[in-house]
């Protein structure tokens, strides 16, 4: 009885002490945050913080990057020297406790949106029976595919989506960022009716291993009566190159003028393979469309280089778009805790990473101390913080006439399309069209020059299409 008494005495002492240091939260925030977002968090300088509507990330984890390592473009101080973690983390718990007391829900997808030139409409296009959607592209002004991560190929037909998937198509895996990925109709449609897939592969060597190795895959086949058939594999890594993490898979397949295949392969979280040409991780590759390499790709003739690398030093580029005109290759790639990058890809040429970057590591140590090398090409354009980009595509068509050849790029973070203007591979302007509808996970100009938005968090499809120019 008396050691039953001890320990409770020892736990109370405990618990009092624990309280006793446990940061005050509410006086933190009125001391370093109610000037800007106001004393009872619902905005003032700054927006308000229990309205369901967040502009830098969402969650607890966001909140506490954004106090710690500041969003100094819009003008929010990094509080890290400032600042202990334990304060930091009790602020942030503060704000997300608040946010839940005041009931605060996402605001509904809106119908209509207006940007600097145009009204736009805003048609729920797909608003239920996708898990997940990944990546959409069309066969026609009226069929859609669009790919699931789980590892599920649907198509939509006159805006209605199929109730069943597309069968045979291949085994996925699905686990962390892996799955199926990018869907890309062949430039050739219908004469040549290839579709391309990429995806996460896994190997099943060594049952007993609960990871096993995985890598990018792309194939490509044909959809007869709803199945796919014919499949060719297109490219498939050296199996001793495969990689047991779960994460930066790309991948994003794209064709040039002359109808060649790129696609994007994300470094697996082995930065230092973005650097050597053996591996094929961190890197773009070029092919022909049945997988065989063409005979000027940058390193075709390099020993031990893998063939059909096109750029390296690339962490990891989840969207890719082919400029109407030129038929230069775009690419975004996400940076780690800042820079994620715009980079204008180009044969053979080095991006950097990880050896020069913009972006910090998540714990927020320095990557690298080199922001730029020798030899090592600069970004077209880069966001800091990161916004978590994905999905890249050019304006073209007769929808929305002044936006020809301006690039949009989506966000998962952000939950943003951003409307960039280029001229002579700089960008001029940026302009944030699409805002909280939910995680962009890809945007396409699609037949006509409609723009499609495919949004995980709720996973749906927008269809923004042209109400008129603005009238000032």
């Amino acid at each position: 009885m008396r050691n039953f008494s001890i320990f409770f005495l020892v736990a109370a002492a405990a618990a009092s002490t624990s309280a006793a240091e446990r940061p005050d939260a509410a006086a933190l925030y009125q001391q370093h945050c109610a000037q800007c977002h106001g004393a009872d968090l619902r905005g003032g300088n700054a927006s308000s913080m229990v309205d369901g509507v967040w502009n830098h990330g969402t969650g607890t984890g966001s909140y506490k990057r954004n106090i710690k390592h500041g969003l100094t473009h819009m003008g929010m101080p990094a509080y890290e020297a400032t600042l202990s973690d334990r304060e930091i983390d009790a602020l942030a718990e503060y704000i997300s406790t608040a946010e839940a007391d005041a009931g605060a829900v996402r605001p509904p997808i809106p119908d209509q949106i207006q940007t600097r030139e145009y009204v736009i409409d805003v048609d729920h296009w797909v608003m239920e029976g996708l898990e997940i959607p990944w990546a959409i592209d069309f066969l026609d002004a009226d069929t859609a595919l669009v790919t699931e991560r789980p590892g599920r190929l649907r198509v939509i037909k006159d805006g209605v989506l199929a109730p069943e998937p597309v069968s045979g198509t291949p085994e996925v895996l699905n686990d962390g960022q892996g799955g199926l990925l990018d869907v890309a109709v062949d430039p050739e449609y219908p004469a040549e009716d290839w579709i391309y897939l990429s995806f996460s592969h896994e190997l099943h060597d060594d049952p007993e291993e609960k990871f096993q190795p995985a890598m990018t895959k792309v194939v490509r086949g044909k959809i007869r009566d709803n199945a796919w058939v014919d499949e060719q594999v297109v490219f498939e890594a050296d199996h001793d190159d495969y990689i047991k993490t779960r994460h930066h898979y790309g991948s994003r397949i794209v064709f040039d003028p002359e109808h060649n295949l790129y696609f994007s392969m994300g470094e697996r979280g082995m930065q230092e393979h973005a650097q050597v040409l053996d591996r094929p991780n961190g890197k773009a590759h070029r092919l022909h469309r049945d997988g065989s390499i063409p005979e000027d790709n940058p390193f075709a003739d390099t020993p031990d280089a893998v063939a059909s690398i096109f750029s390296y030093g690339n962490r990891n580029i989840q969207g890719m778009a082919v400029h109407p005109e030129t038929g230069a290759i775009w690419a975004t790639e996400h940076g780690p805790m800042g820079g994620d990058e715009l980079n204008v890809l180009r044969a053979g040429k080095n991006y950097g990473w990880p050896v020069i970057t913009y972006g910090r590591n998540y714990n927020g140590q320095p990557v690298s101390d080199q922001v730029a090398a020798p030899g090592m090409e600069q970004p077209t354009y880069f966001w800091n913080p990161s916004t978590g980009v994905c999905g890249l595509d050019f304006c073209r068509g007769d929808e929305f006439p002044k936006w020809q050849n301006y690039l949009l790029a989506g966000s998962l973070r952000y939950e943003d399309v951003t409307l960039l203007t280029i001229a002579d591979e700089r960008v001029l302007h940026a302009e944030t069209i699409v805002k909280n509808f939910g995680r962009v996970r890809d945007v396409v100009c699609g037949p006509g020059g409609i723009i499609y938005v495919v949004l995980n968090n709720p996973d749906v499809i927008v269809r923004l299409r042209n109400a008129g120019e603005r009238e000032y």
